[in-house]
């Protein structure tokens, strides 16, 4: 499928989701909600107290079914859905904490994920606890499907507008997904993941008390919601597991990164860190990385040789070969058979 096509079926998209929002004088991602639900629903514009009207209804599903012409795959719908949610939610000025995980490091974390949990006869379990508007997790997914793994997908969120997107659009991309609707920090009724992945959101956890049942929680003050979160993240993870995690890079460094080093000495194995390229990032402090922990079990230990890697720039694809090189060597001898 062609770079037109997706173009074509993001214009077609961005116009109904544009005549929704008019119409019924809502926020773009409610708008994006009500399209998705819509287009979910037969392709049937949903009408409530006469709104939106005929003309609007007529036209909105003229643009569906033009979009059904395209007959899209999943990936490329994905790709539609991420073009209209980056558009949206900067018109809209999203906060940082909310944003999409763009799609040079969803690929990342895909050939990672694949690099880790190379079964292609057992289902993958993947856990997101903060999936957010769901980018991260449904390129991973469909991208793993498309290489003939079995998976399923559990994502959580204390934030229902951000939730309802990662819905509609795992219900639009036809992929296997439960969602719950909560604090992620608290108890959790979800299956064990095989591999956990995370865009951690960046800040304090409000509630002192119950930060402090964590190794990561501090005893003076607000606690780190992310390293909180990655704590959280692989208590949810199978023995022998993985975690792949967005940090800011310099997440041994902080005031709190005592804490953070306790939960890694005691609970589970650091075993790689790779550093993101800066022209991702506006300016050098908001640099971040990707880091890599494995939790203890029968067949998991300390590798003798911790993965410290700067990944080249996502756009030079001869570089880009090479760190995959690298990190297939690496992974030979640290991981395999251990």
């Amino acid at each position: 499928m062609s770079q037109n096509t997706i173009e074509t079926g993001f214009q077609l998209l961005d116009d109904a989701i544009k005549w929704l929002q008019e119409s019924l004088a809502v926020s773009f991602i409610d708008a994006y909600i009500e399209n998705g639900e819509n287009m979910t629903d037969d392709l049937k514009v949903r009408v409530q107290d006469n709104l939106p009207d005929a003309a609007t209804k007529a036209k909105i599903e003229k643009n569906y079914q033009a979009f059904q012409e395209l007959e899209l795959t999943p990936e490329e719908r994905r790709k539609v859905s991420q073009l209209l949610l980056l558009k949206g939610t900067m018109a809209e000025g999203l906060q940082a904490n909310h944003q999409l995980t763009p799609d040079t490091l969803g690929y990342l974390f895909v050939y990672l994920v694949e690099q880790l949990v190379d079964k292609k006869d057992e289902v993958i379990r993947i856990n997101d606890l903060t999936v957010g508007m769901g980018n991260l997790l449904l390129t991973v997914m469909i991208n793993l499907k498309l290489a003939n793994y079995q998976v399923v997908g559990t994502g959580i969120d204390v934030d229902d507008a951000l939730l309802a997107v990662s819905a509609v659009n795992s219900e639009w991309l036809e992929q296997d997904v439960t969602l719950f609707h909560q604090d992620s920090l608290q108890h959790l009724l979800i299956e064990p993941g095989d591999i956990a992945i995370g865009d951690l959101p960046i800040g304090f956890y409000p509630h002192d008390d119950h930060a402090q049942k964590f190794v990561t929680g501090t005893n003076d003050g607000h606690s780190y919601a992310h390293h909180l979160l990655m704590e959280q993240n692989m208590t949810y993870v199978k023995e022998n597991g993985f975690g792949l995690f967005l940090v800011p890079s310099n997440f041994l460094e902080t005031e709190q990164a005592s804490e953070l080093k306790q939960w890694i000495t005691e609970k589970v194995y650091l075993q790689g860190i790779l550093q993101l390229p800066e022209s991702l990032f506006k300016a050098k402090q908001s640099r971040k990385s990707i880091i890599i922990v494995q939790n203890r079990g029968d067949v998991s230990g300390q590798v003798k040789e911790v993965l410290l890697a700067d990944v080249p720039s996502l756009k030079d694809g001869q570089q880009l070969q090479q760190f995959f090189k690298e990190f297939s060597t690496w992974k030979e001898k640290n991981l395999t058979n251990k």
